[in-house]
């Protein structure tokens, strides 16, 4: 049984659009996911939200075919949170999203799962090199209970087809 089963069945949905990407995105997700959980003393409900935004974090690679990602994946979280009543959560969940790519501290008393996950998601894109206090042994588990799937080597190809089209920017997705 999975450990998230909400990010599953929310994505679930979006298999068909993300493809052969699907297993590796599906990983990370996961991965990340269960990071921020390590990283955060999490309620029910900010385990819910961690879930949801990363189902979404990324989806604008394959909704919009680009690299330039985070604007297009805040569209469909934002639909989801009002299909499901749980508009209340919006605001944080989009906050989520659009900072999770930025490099410094994302600093908020109001939303201090911002900077959980833009955490989570740093020890998972990096394989663990930044673990931010997490174990060695916990990353080694996920990775194995979670291959990566191709999903760093898909990220790769897509970026340096990006970086060839558009030299003076490189890395859209990233903020200060």
């Amino acid at each position: 049984m999975s450990q998230t089963p909400l990010l599953d069945e929310i994505l679930s949905d979006w298999a068909e659009l993300i493809g052969d990407d699907f297993q590796g995105y599906l990983n990370h997700c996961r991965r990340m996911s269960l990071c921020c959980i390590q990283l955060h003393d999490c309620t029910d409900d900010d385990v819910k939200k961690i879930q949801i935004a990363a189902a979404f974090h990324d989806l604008g690679i394959w909704i919009e075919d680009t690299v330039d990602y985070i604007g297009p994946s805040v569209p469909p979280a934002i639909e989801y949170l009002k299909t499901n009543g749980l508009q209340d959560w919006s605001e944080e969940i989009e906050l989520m999203i659009t900072e999770h790519h930025k490099i410094t501290e994302y600093c908020s008393n109001q939303y201090p799962l911002v900077e959980v996950f833009r955490k989570g998601d740093l020890v998972d894109f990096t394989g663990g090199m930044i673990r931010h206090g997490i174990s060695q042994s916990f990353i080694k588990d996920l990775k194995l209970r979670y291959p990566n799937a191709g999903f760093h080597k898909m990220l790769a190809k897509r970026a340096g087809k990006w970086f060839l089209k558009h030299p003076l920017n490189p890395a859209p997705m990233m903020k200060w």
